[in-house]
């Protein structure tokens, strides 16, 4: 069957404008234009519509949709299955903060008593989810996924009292940071140390095994990759390189 752009629009629920903008980008171009002008799609571009359209579900920007549906040897039945399980695992993660907002619901009406752990094991999942959103894919070319597993299990078993020291570490090394980086002073000094120390306490809480080499590969990764430089330097320019390079002073201690 083939569709003009306006019943493509309507069958797949996008608009007419977004397909003229995917044909315009080289994303997504027509089976065929016809005499009088109109863009043809074919099943092929419906099949391909609908992966780009997964992809999008899955917050991947479209530059990088291009990249990989394009690349040699792509794999669209591979594509679907792991979308697929990409989806059964969001599924889990949206039952179980279910779950935690009905027993917290239960929990203020008086009809159960719900334990701290219970309270929180939701919100750490949605963080999980998150994190691996952002950085999953960056973090699995440094790190072995099993390490990745292990890691993410260790962070699942974290009581209330760890989490919320993790995250008083966590705030306690950026404003370290901040002040260190706006008073100059060299990260390899007592304060750079101070904050390497600090770091690797933090990392404590999750990683399972914990290497100097990782470490200071890790910060290499802060500098490297902007979304984790604008974390770090998001208050003042230069914090990331600093904790790189009070690291990797620490690490040859």
């Amino acid at each position: 069957m083939e569709y003009t752009v306006k019943k493509l629009a309507q069958v797949a629920g996008v608009s007419a404008r977004t397909l003229r903008y995917y044909d315009q980008i080289g994303l997504l171009a027509p089976l065929r234009i016809s005499s009088s002008g109109y863009r043809i799609y074919g099943q092929g571009e419906v099949d391909k519509l609908q992966q780009i359209l997964f992809y999008r579900e899955l917050g991947i920007q479209l530059n990088e949709i291009k990249n990989l549906i394009s690349t040699p040897g792509y794999d669209s039945l591979a594509a679907l299955e792991e979308y697929r399980k990409e989806l059964s695992q969001r599924q889990e993660r949206l039952s179980l903060l279910i779950e935690n907002v009905d027993k917290t619901i239960m929990s203020k009406k008086g009809v159960l008593i719900m334990s701290d752990k219970e309270k929180f094991a939701g919100l750490k999942a949605d963080l999980l989810a998150e994190n691996e959103k952002l950085y999953g894919a960056e973090l699995r070319e440094k790190y072995d996924s099993e390490v990745l597993r292990e890691s993410n299990e260790k962070f699942m078993r974290l009581s209330q009292e760890e989490y919320a020291r993790m995250q008083e570490i966590a705030e306690k090394i950026q404003v370290l940071l901040e002040a260190a980086v706006n008073d100059k002073v060299p990260p390899n000094g007592e304060r750079g140390k101070e904050i390497a120390a600090l770091h690797r306490d933090w990392l404590g809480f999750t990683w399972p095994h914990y290497t100097p080499q990782a470490h200071a590969g890790l910060t290499q990764m802060y500098v490297e990759d902007e979304r984790f430089t604008a974390y770090y330097d998001k208050n003042v320019k230069g914090c990331a390189a600093f904790l790189r390079e009070a690291v990797l002073a620490w690490v040859r201690i």
